[in-house]
């Protein structure tokens, strides 16, 4: 399959080429400005410090900013299992959104559509795992919270992209704010690390608030109706059932 992209080149990478086999994972973000024009435009001058592999914009247009086997800045202080600043293993795509800061959208069908033709085929030439397609806010819950609650995951899965539970949503809603015992809160934590969520802040010292803030991205990710930092019967039905399908 090929894709019809267009380049943007941007100024922010590593100037050594990486190997197809240091791909891992695939991040995916949104951009958080006020529009496209801006947008694109951080992402490429060197003043920034910041870049991404691709952009898609609001009309499903692909833009090439890095080629993939150069290491593009989009992850920053990151973490996921055992891998840590994610850059260096990783391919970013920005989608075109002006976020929460500016007015949050839900994501065209267009950039929908190119996103999941772009994915297929970057899956398929670096063998990337279901389990190391993530979010910004994933790998960087004390910083980041892109790309967002409406963004499309389990639409995505359906395409086989990804992960997702498998559970009826019926059953889940019924168990939503259910209060769960101290030793099933301390579970879910220790499973959250087990899935790949980074347990411990690299930069934050209050443990107490990034506790709530990862609780936050698994939400964010996985039960987008009610994102309030807050472990009920619903989260742990959830996670428990992705780390006994994880692939």
């Amino acid at each position: 399959m090929t894709l019809k992209t267009r380049e943007i080149y941007s100024a922010n990478f590593d100037s050594q080429r990486r190997k197809n086999n240091q791909i891992k994972f695939l991040i995916f973000h949104y951009t958080g400005m006020k529009n496209e024009k801006v947008a694109i435009k951080h992402l490429s001058k060197i003043q920034s410090g910041v870049s991404t592999n691709y952009f898609i914009k609001r009309s499903g247009e692909i833009i090439l900013m890095v080629p993939d086997l150069y290491i593009a800045w989009h992850a920053g202080i990151s973490r996921w299992g055992k891998y840590r600043f994610l850059n260096k293993h990783s391919i970013g795509v920005e989608i075109s959104n002006p976020g929460h800061r500016f007015g949050y959208l839900s994501f065209s069908e267009k950039q929908i559509d190119s996103l999941i033709k772009l994915s297929r085929i970057l899956i398929n030439k670096y063998k990337i795992k279901k389990k190391y397609i993530l979010g910004h806010s994933d790998v960087a819950p004390d910083r980041k919270i892109d790309p967002g609650e409406k963004f499309p995951w389990k639409i995505l899965y359906k395409n086989k992209i990804g992960i997702w539970h498998n559970l009826k949503k019926v059953k889940l809603s019924s168990t939503r704010g259910e209060a769960i015992s101290v030793r099933k809160v301390n579970l879910f934590m220790k499973n959250l690390s087990k899935f790949g969520y980074p347990g411990k802040s690299i930069i934050m010292k209050n443990k107490r608030k990034y506790k709530k803030l990862l609780v936050k991205a698994f939400q964010r990710r996985f039960r987008p109706e009610l994102i309030n930092g807050k472990i009920d019967q619903e989260c742990l039905l959830i996670l428990h059932n992705l780390l006994s399908n994880k692939a």
